[in-house]
């Protein structure tokens, strides 16, 4: 069978995406998560697609290695360094986790304890100026796993320039490991930039064993099951990578769920025609909101998932608030209306499910309001949600506090809930010189397309785009990835009188490389390009842009005409007179996947046009008799004005009075301004 199952796990349910390439037919799944044992919702959702023995690829986008690192749940971290380097981890940017005054605590992933120097040490420019004392790598070694270190990172000043002393000791040192998790930085992360080298290497070794442990048990499960196809992983920058890979360097899976809703959104809006759209992934736990440009997704060199946590490989540029349907209300000492970060879930989830939470989410507050059907709750685990258990916890918890009856709270927990979101939104748009109103918002997950309405009069957005799937949009992100490998090295070579041959010969030796990463992946490509970049500047900056190359075959005249177009374009004016300097260089391998056509989904040519029932909803504080539809029955071209319910197995679409929906050809939604 060539059947590809895209498996998106996040913190409340599983999605699943089941396309069949020959045929052109797909099917979808959605269970619930289990918290703590992934692995379980990850197998009963591929049984529910059929029999897992007969699937020819898997490919799952995991938050496993980001819950490790926001909850700091990873291992029991060892770190060896050059003599008088071992407190990089903890000095980081001597930046704070609060812009207004000295205070702030921060703990490293690494105590201090389990950081050991070693005498060596490699100058700047490469230069060995005392060679490694291997033996002493060996007691070091030896220390760290008698107090109990799971993974290990070997961190040697400069290593970037010269690897010989860091090779040396990273052979000796996994002699003496007893486990495969040894991060090493010239592997890693061969650049420039101690604290970055140091933090992406530290960060992968710190999430190896959870992720290999996660990884292995998904693969026996699938073993014992017959599986013999391929399983790969959705990296944080939008490409997939075979799991032993994602096991070596399990810090690119730092953003794998979020990244793989980008994707899809990305080539949904293209498929619709919206070059510029602004995604709002809202799950069970977050509200993550990214930016498409002209069809492209931005991509940042790096990232900070927590406050001092900094990986820095291409990662989608995805900013993440704790705003989700499982997010818990409260009322703060201050008398203030507060809704989350923390979430309840999937277990016990909303208190509306029945598991044993009291306390109120969005979730409760969307059904309380009539817009979520209690009789039919996405997902199909529930036969049915409890109304009246929602109304007393959000009465109890924010009602009361505040003086307010139990629908009047549920509206206020709304409102603070799509202001949170709202920000994001500004935040990846106007913060960024991007003006909303040229762009359109593509909801997706369980609940982002309960709140369009509110975003779209709050931000100023032009139009709202909703997929024909908004709740499964993760899982076929994995089935549209790409196959993708970066390459970094840093250079630090200047422009004037560059030997433009030997650079040449490196951007291939690049590509080479890369792109036998990409092959090794086995799955079906309609072919590969490289993709090369450089990282500059003029003499005395600190930051860099990234310029693009045409190809690996350069020269100075080539480079400083990119370099000049690059850099004119970001910040409007040149610096004559100044020298110009190659910092590093960045070579991608991409195999482009086979194309799905997204006329899939399109909807039926006749369908159902008239409601399947009415019901009152609540609209800024009075209640509307309000029509629900079946959604996927709709036929292309049908306008529904509001206030209307658009409910699906997966999501339910709220119209909001002033607004209309109109499905568009590929069974998109299309919301605008009546």
């Amino acid at each position: 069978m060539s059947a590809i199952i895209g498996v998106d796990v996040g913190g409340t349910f599983t999605d699943l995406f089941l396309f069949e390439a020959v045929s052109g037919a797909f099917r979808i799944a959605k269970v619930p998560s289990q918290r703590g044992d992934e692995a379980t919702g990850f197998l009963q959702g591929l049984s529910a697609l059929g029999d897992v023995a007969a699937f020819g690829a898997i490919v799952h986008g995991t938050t496993v290695g980001t819950n490790a690192l926001l909850e700091r749940k990873g291992c029991r971290l060892g770190v060896i360094t050059t003599q008088g380097f071992r407190d990089v981890l903890e000095m980081r940017r001597r930046d704070r986790p609060r812009a207004w005054g000295l205070w702030g605590n921060f703990t490293p992933i690494a105590e201090r304890a389990f950081r050991r120097e070693v005498p060596e040490r490699t100058l700047a420019d490469g230069s060995i100026h005392t060679p490694v004392d291997l033996d002493a790598v060996r007691e070091a070694a030896a220390a760290l796993l008698a107090e109990g270190a799971e993974a290990v990172a070997l961190v040697f000043i400069n290593s970037y320039a010269n690897p010989a002393n860091e090779r040396a000791a990273a052979e000796v040192l996994r002699a003496a490991w007893p486990n495969a998790h040894v991060s090493v930085s010239s592997e890693i992360l061969p650049e420039i930039r101690e604290f970055e080298r140091a933090s992406t290497t530290a960060l992968n070794a710190y999430l190896q064993p959870k992720v290999a442990d996660y990884l292995e048990r998904l693969e026996g499960a699938l073993a014992r099951r017959h599986f013999a196809g391929r399983f790969h992983i959705v990296q944080s920058n939008g490409g997939i990578m075979s799991t032993a890979r994602a096991r070596a360097t399990p810090a690119r899976t730092a953003l794998s769920g979020p990244a793989a809703g980008v994707i899809a959104a990305a080539a949904i809006a293209r498929a619709a025609g919206f070059a510029n759209v602004i995604t709002g992934d809202l799950g069970g736990t977050s509200f993550d909101v990214s930016l498409v440009v002209e069809g492209e997704m931005a991509l940042a060199a790096q990232t900070t998932v927590d406050f001092g946590l900094v990986i820095r490989s291409p990662m989608i540029e995805i900013t993440t608030i704790g705003a989700g349907g499982g997010s818990i209300a409260r009322v703060d000492a201050g008398g203030l209306l507060q809704v989350g970060p923390e979430s309840a879930g999937s277990r016990p989830g909303p208190v509306c499910y029945g598991q044993g939470n009291t306390r109120p989410t969005l979730t409760d507050a969307n059904l309380v309001l009539g817009r979520i059907n209690a009789a039919r709750p996405i997902g199909g685990a529930l036969a049915r949600l409890d109304l009246e258990a929602a109304e007393a916890a959000i009465l109890e918890h924010v009602g009361t506090p505040l003086s307010l009856d139990a629908a009047s709270a549920a509206e206020a927990i709304i409102r603070v809930a799509n202001a949170r979101m709202a920000g994001a939104i500004r935040l990846v748009s106007i913060e960024r010189g991007h003006d909303p109103g040229e762009f359109a918002l593509l909801p997706f997950g369980g609940g982002g397309a309960l709140h369009v309405g509110a975003l779209l009069r709050d931000v100023g957005l032009r139009a709202a785009l909703v997929p024909r799937f908004p709740g499964i949009t993760s899982a076929m992100g994995c089935v549209l990835a790409d196959v993708r490998h970066d390459a970094t090295r840093t250079l630090n070579l200047d422009l004037q009188g560059l030997d433009a041959n030997a650079l040449s010969r490196h951007l291939s030796d690049a590509a080479a490389a890369t792109r036998s990463v990409v092959e090794d992946a086995g799955l079906p490509l309609t072919g590969i390009e490289s993709v090369f970049e450089l990282d500059m500047h003029y003499v005395g900056q600190t930051h860099t842009v990234a310029v693009p190359l045409p190809g690996a075959e350069v020269t100075e005249a080539i480079i400083r005409t990119a370099f000049e177009a690059t850099y004119g374009r970001a910040f409007s004016r040149l610096l004559p007179g100044i020298g110009v300097r190659i910092l590093g260089s960045r070579v991608t391998a991409i195999g482009r996947r086979p194309a799905f056509d997204m006329a899939a989904l399109a909807p039926p040519a006749t369908g159902r046009t008239t409601p399947i029932e009415e019901r009152q909803v609540r609209f800024d504080g009075a209640w509307w008799p309000t029509p629900v539809y079946a959604r996927l029955e709709l036929p292309a071209g049908h306008v529904v004005q509001g206030p209307a319910l658009l409910e699906q197995a997966d999501t339910t679409i709220l119209v909001e009075p002033g607004l209309s929906a109109r499905t568009d050809t590929l069974g998109n939604l299309i919301l605008e301004r009546a």
